[in-house]
């Protein structure tokens, strides 16, 4: 896998064999970061990754500003290679939580900019991990939260629901916080 944007973009990340991930495809990330360059300010963000599996989308975000990224997954091969990558990266901008997502989102009291679950396509539950996030207010005004999915899958129904983007087999529902300025 490699980083297609910012401070580290074509670095390469090998990350170990044998790790249960389904990194994000570089065309989705590159859709998607294209989407954010022209919405949001990364640069200063404070970013959620929460089934971060190889780290692969918080080293995008680190690598276009974001001024910390948490990233949560409950895989301990899966954490240790994130906080290495996390400490030849962005050393103070990175950490990691061990736990399941749903139980971390419902005892968080962070709030962040943009929050990105990526679970398991085939996982149920999903509506819900969203619609926790947004009862727990856990993004500021105007903060972003991405679902990623299987693009056969249709997440829209949600008074936050702003637009979905198909890449391949992966797609991502994106839903907004609203900012009280455009209320």
């Amino acid at each position: 896998m490699r980083i297609i944007g910012g401070k580290y973009k074509g670095r390469q990340v090998h990350a170990p064999k044998g790790l249960p991930v389904r990194p994000t495809t570089d065309q989705a990330k590159e859709g998607l970061f294209n989407i954010l360059r022209h919405r949001m300010l990364l640069g200063g963000a404070r970013v959620l990754d929460c089934f971060a599996g190889t780290g692969n989308m918080s080293y995008e975000f680190l690598s276009r500003g974001a001024a910390h990224v948490t990233a949560v997954d409950r895989h301990p091969g899966c954490l240790r290679f994130i906080r290495t990558q996390f400490a030849i990266l962005a050393p103070d901008r990175g950490h990691t939580v061990k736990s399941d997502v749903l139980r971390f989102l419902q005892k968080d009291s962070g709030v962040y900019d943009i929050i990105f679950l990526d679970p398991p396509y085939a996982m149920a539950g999903q509506a819900e991990l969203v619609a926790t996030c947004f009862r727990r207010n856990l993004l500021r005004e105007g903060g972003w939260l991405i679902l990623e999915h299987a693009t056969r899958e249709d997440h829209g129904p949600s008074p936050y629901f702003v637009e979905l983007r198909r890449y391949g087999s992966s797609a991502f529902s994106i839903y907004q916080y609203p900012d009280s300025a455009e209320a």
